[in-house]
């Protein structure tokens, strides 16, 4: 599809967690493959793979011999257009060839009307906040965050089982439990300050759900799974 001509599918921007690479099981990523080649369908799926614990190993090991915080960046950035690759290779013909390394090569890209996949782009910038972003210059109908847990709780539902999952969450209250959160280079986790500012500036349709293949199929056709962010 040419730049000029008009598009005929709504783009879903999805960030999918970098969990899914490090799996010794490869059939989980081929699955994953087979729904967005699926989807491609109904509407253009635009991917940001996470660095997951790949990255985290290489951060910890640089960051013990003395690497700057930016350098850590990049080297999670690095490992998470790797896991990119791998995706782009089980998607075969489907996908843009190579993972984009700005926003105009995103936007470029996603002009081809094939499904593209990418890594993080700049340092300092977690992979949710370049989904974000991704999904505003894309003009995306959605922003799907699929993660390792189901949405957003009042507390980690891996520590306390009887945390409570919000099915709606205002971007305000999500952006008051983030406060706290790390921003060292492999600390992101279900969300950022950055992405929510993107959000709320953009008012970018957003949800945080499990990244399972089933629950992210019906995510992609509309249905209301895991959490929203609501504007405040």
């Amino acid at each position: 599809m040419k730049a000029d001509q008009p598009r005929t599918k709504p783009r879903v921007v999805i960030k999918l967690s970098g969990s899914l690479f490090g799996l010794e099981d490869t059939k989980t990523l081929k699955q994953f493959a087979e729904l967005f080649v699926r989807s491609a369908k109904f509407c253009q799926p635009i991917i940001i793979a996470g660095g997951g614990k790949i990255a985290r190993h290489y951060i910890s090991h640089a960051r013990s011999s003395g690497a700057d915080e930016s350098t850590l960046d990049e080297i999670g950035i690095e490992v998470s257009r790797l896991n990119a690759k791998l995706l782009i290779f089980a998607l075969q013909e489907s996908a843009y060839p190579h993972p984009p390394t700005n926003l105009k090569e995103v936007a470029n890209a996603a002009d081809s009307g094939l499904i593209v996949v990418t890594g993080g782009l700049h340092p300092g910038q977690s992979t949710n906040a370049t989904a974000a972003l991704i999904a505003e210059k894309v003009r995306a109908s959605t922003f799907l965050n699929a993660t390792d847990v189901d949405g957003v709780y009042d507390s980690d539902p891996r520590k306390n089982r009887n945390a409570k999952k919000f099915k709606k969450i205002p971007l305000k209250k999500l952006r008051a439990m983030l406060v706290q959160q790390d921003s060292v280079a492999g600390g992101y986790d279900l969300m950022d300050i950055v992405a929510l500012k993107v959000i709320e500036r953009s008012k970018i349709k957003t949800r945080i759900l499990k990244a399972d293949t089933r629950i992210l199929e019906k995510a992609m056709k509309g249905s209301p799974e895991g959490t929203e962010i609501t504007p405040s």
